[in-house]
């Protein structure tokens, strides 16, 4: 148990869990204000991608060899943090909208939290660890200020925003979260 504090720690968990939760709780504030109308997906989406980019620093490691010398394999662990990540970012949203008002749908959170966090592992593959949480604001910037998506390449491009049911959201969510899962797992962050 000793060695899941530390990792925990050493990942910043505790750091960008607090981040994850307040993020949640004033965009919940916001949508009990009216901030965005009843259907609008910007608030949820905002909160699932804040919460992507606030566990997105615990992607890489604080000493490249000491993470050389560990016991347990990197593979495993390392998909198992990227998964675990997008169900805890998930699970808070669904937590305060279960207290308060009805941003989103449980398809859309789970579609939208997968392929965030795909996106979010495919950063520190490219970028690094500090770095993992622009891939996924560079495109949420574009799809909040994107045309409306009427061809596949838009849809494509705004799959964040897409009711959950459309197959060109789910598809793209679904890549995103495989490839970049798969990436992370087997290569690690940039160095």
């Amino acid at each position: 148990m000793r060695w899941l504090t530390l990792y925990a720690r050493s990942r910043q968990i505790p750091a960008s869990l607090a981040a994850v939760v307040i993020s949640a709780v004033a965009v919940g504030a916001l949508a009990r204000d009216g901030g965005g109308g009843p259907g609008d997906p910007r608030l949820p989406v905002l909160v699932l991608a804040t919460g992507a980019m606030a566990v997105s620093i615990g992607l890489s490691g604080q000493d490249l060899a000491l993470d050389r010398t560990a016991a347990i394999r990197w593979v495993p662990r390392r998909a198992a943090h990227v998964l675990l990540c997008g169900a805890v970012v998930g699970t808070v949203l669904l937590t305060v909208q279960a207290m308060g008002e009805d941003m989103a749908t449980t398809a859309f959170v789970v579609r939208d939290s997968a392929g965030l966090m795909g996106l979010v592992a495919l950063g520190a593959v490219l970028s690094g660890g500090q770095y993992a949480w622009t891939l996924p604001f560079a495109w949420l910037s574009f799809s909040f200020f994107a045309l409306p998506p009427t061809s596949a390449p838009m849809q494509v491009a705004s799959w964040m925003l897409l009711p959950p049911g459309t197959a060109a959201g789910t598809l793209t969510a679904l890549v995103l979260a495989v490839v970049g899962t798969a990436a992370y797992a087997v290569a690690g962050p940039r160095r």
